[in-house]
C-alpha cells in the first residue's frame, strides 16, 4: 500500500466519523395494523398454500380456476373480473361488476396467478406475487408473511408543498414527473395537485428527484440534511490530508466494500435509495469539493425510475459540458466500476450552507461551478423536460389578460405590478408548461435552456407591453388596446352591441359602465344591466 493510500483511507475514516456525528432532522411515521388475514389468489395451488399457513395466518382463497373442495373460506371467481387494491392491513377486493360485485377485505395477499393483480412495479407492503410452484420461494413467502402480523412503522418518507405544484392549475394539467416515475403507483392526480398515498409510497424517492420545482422533497432524510453531511464529510477528508475525493452514493442496505477496499478515496454516503439523490445534491458535492460523483446501481429498479434517472443525468451532462467540465464527472456505476476518465479540475470548495430548498441548493452549486468554470458558455440550450427555460410571447397575439401569470407556479411569469405590461424572471421557469396550455391566444412558448450567469438569470425582464387603454369617458387606464380590440371583434355580431352607444360602453371602465347602462332603459331592456 502507498503512503498515497494510507493516507486517503485514513482520511476516509475522519470524515465519516465527522459526518455520522451531526444529527438528522426526525421525520414521521407511517403505522400499519395486520390482523393476520391472508387472501390467497390462484388455482387448486392456492387451496394447498393456504392449508400450509402456519397459526396465527387466517386464510381465504379466491379461486381463479378448478373444482378444488376445502373447508377453508372460499370465494369462486368463476371467470369473472378481479380489482384488488390496498396495502398491509388494508386490502380490498371487488370479484365481479363494481355495481353488484362480491367484496373481500384481507390484511396480506399471496397472489399465485398466473399475472400480477397489482399492476405497480413496486408492490405495496403486504402483497406476495408468487407466480409458478417454486416450493422454496412458497416457503420463504409463508415464512413472511407469520411475521407481518401485529402493528408495524416505517418512515414518512416525503413532504408534499401544494403550492409549489406544477402539475396542474384550474383544471388545465401540465407536469407529470412525479406520476410517470413512481414504481409504486402511490401518486396520483387530484385536480389541480397531487395525492402522495404515504402507505403505498416505499421511499424510492424518484419523484422528489424528477420534480422540477420541488414541491416534493425527500424527508429521510431531509435534503438540507444530507448536504450537510457531505459538506462536512469533503470538509473533514480534506482536513485530514485526504486527496481526490469522489463521493459515492450507495444504498444503505448494501455497502460496496469491495470498491471502497481498492479506492480508499471513495468517500460512501449511504441513502435510503440511490434515486432519491438528486442533481441538486450531486452539483452541490461538486461545488463543495468532490472530484467525481457516482451513483452506485446495484439492484434492478422499475424502468419508470430508470427513466426518471437517466433524464436528470442526461441534464446534468449537458450542463456539466457547457460549463467546460468533463461530463463524467458524475456518473452511475456499478461493482464493477474501474477508475479512469477525466475528473473535476481542483477546485477551491464552496462554503454556503446547506439549502432544503431544491432549486436555491442547485443554483448556489452552479453559481460556484460557473465562477471557477472561467470559461462557461453565457447560455445553453437543454434536451425538453430540462427544469430550467425561457418563455416568449408572440406580441402581435398577446392580449396581456395575465392568465400565464396566474397559472405560473414558480412566479416565473409576472404582471406589471399595474401597468400593462409581462415580465419573465429566467431563474424561476421549471419548464412545466402551465402557460403554454393556459394562454387562451396560444401567444406564449417555452425552450429549456440554462443562463449561467446569476445576474442576467435572475433580472426581469419584459416579454410584452403596451400602452394602457384609457376609458372613453373618464380617462381611467383599465386595460389594453390589444384586449379592448379582442372584445369588440368577438361582440360584432352579438345583437346586444349592434348600436354606437352600448358598443362604446365596452371601451368604459367598470364604474362608467354600470353608470351609463342606469342611464341607458334601453340597455336595461336588453339585459345590459349587471344583476
Amino acid at each position: 500500500m502507498t503512503a498515497v493510500h494510507q493516507t486517503n483511507r485514513d482520511a476516509r475514516l475522519t470524515a465519516i466519523a465527522a459526518m455520522e456525528k451531526l444529527p438528522a432532522t426526525a421525520t414521521g411515521l407511517v403505522e400499519y395494523h395486520s390482523g393476520g388475514q391472508v387472501l390467497v389468489i390462484g388455482d387448486d395451488q392456492a387451496l394447498e398454500v393456504a392449508r400450509s399457513l402456519p397459526s396465527p395466518l387466517q386464510p381465504h382463497v379466491l379461486l381463479l380456476a378448478g373444482k378444488g373442495e376445502t373447508d377453508l373460506p372460499l370465494t369462486r371467481a368463476a371467470g369473472r373480473a378481479i380489482s384488488l387494491t390496498g396495502y398491509l392491513g388494508q386490502f380490498r377486493v371487488r370479484v365481479g361488476k363494481e355495481e353488484s360485485g362480491e367484496w373481500l377485505e384481507a390484511d396480506l395477499v399471496i397472489d399465485l396467478g398466473p399475472l400480477p393483480q397489482i399492476a405497480a412495479a413496486l408492490k405495496p407492503p403486504g402483497y406476495h406475487f408468487c407466480p409458478g410452484t417454486d416450493r422454496d420461494e412458497l416457503t420463504a413467502t409463508v415464512a413472511q408473511l407469520a411475521e407481518l402480523t401485529g402493528t408495524f412503522d416505517k418512515p414518512q418518507y416525503f413532504e408534499y408543498d401544494p403550492s409549489r405544484c406544477a402539475h396542474g392549475r384550474n383544471g388545465v394539467v401540465a407536469c407529470t414527473r412525479c406520476l410517470d416515475a413512481c414504481p409504486a403507483q402511490a401518486i396520483t392526480s387530484s385536480g389541480d395537485g397531487v395525492s402522495v398515498d404515504p402507505f403505498l409510497c416505499q421511499g424510492g424517492g424518484v419523484c422528489a428527484t424528477v420534480c422540477p420545482s420541488g414541491a416534493i422533497r425527500y424527508a429521510f432524510p431531509r435534503p438540507g440534511d444530507l448536504l450537510s453531511r457531505i459538506r462536512i464529510l469533503l470538509r473533514s477528508y480534506r482536513e485530514a490530508g485526504g486527496l481526490d475525493p469522489v463521493v459515492l452514493f450507495h444504498a444503505e442496505q448494501y455497502q460496496p466494500l469491495q470498491l471502497l477496499e481498492s479506492f480508499p478515496n471513495l468517500l460512501p454516503a449511504a441513502v435510503e435509495e440511490v434515486a432519491s439523490v438528486g442533481p441538486e445534491v450531486w452539483f452541490s458535492s461538486l461545488a463543495y469539493g468532490a472530484r467525481r460523483v457516482l451513483l452506485h446501481d446495484r439492484f434492478p429498479v422499475a424502468d419508470s425510475v430508470t427513466g426518471g434517472m437517466v433524464a436528470q443525468l442526461a441534464t446534468s451532462r449537458e450542463i456539466l459540458d457547457g460549463m467546460g467540465f468533463p461530463v463524467g464527472a458524475i456518473e452511475r456505476v456499478d461493482d464493477d466500476f474501474r477508475p479512469g476518465g477525466e475528473t473535476m479540475p481542483p477546485l477551491e470548495p464552496a462554503q454556503h450552507a446547506a439549502m432544503h430548498d431544491k432549486r436555491t441548493a442547485w443554483f448556489l452549486a452552479l453559481d460556484h461551478l460557473y465562477v471557477a468554470a472561467g470559461r462557461s458558455r453565457a447560455v445553453i440550450t437543454l434536451t425538453a423536460g430540462a427544469p430550467f427555460g425561457a418563455a416568449f410571447v408572440e406580441k402581435r397575439s398577446c392580449t396581456l389578460c395575465m392568465a400565464c401569470v396566474s397559472a405560473c407556479p414558480g412566479k416565473a411569469l409576472q404582471d406589471g405590478r399595474g401597468e400593462p405590461r409581462l415580465e419573465f424572471i429566467e431563474a424561476n421557469c421549471i419548464q412545466c408548461g402551465l402557460c403554454t396550455r393556459t394562454c387562451p391566444e396560444n401567444a406564449i412558448w417555452i425552450t429549456p435552456r440554462l443562463m449561467f450567469d446569476p445576474g442576467a438569470r435572475r433580472l426581469p425582464r419584459v416579454l410584452h407591453e403596451e400602452e394602457p387603454f384609457c376609458c372613453v369617458n373618464c380617462g381611467k387606464p383599465f386595460a389594453t388596446r390589444s384586449m379592448i380590440n379582442g372584445v369588440l371583434s368577438k361582440l360584432s355580431g352579438h345583437w346586444m352591441y349592434q348600436d354606437d352607444r352600448s358598443r362604446r360602453r365596452v371601451m368604459m371602465c367598470e364604474e362608467c359602465r354600470v353608470a351609463d347602462v342606469v342611464q341607458d332603459q334601453e340597455a336595461m331592456t336588453k339585459g345590459q344591466l349587471p344583476q
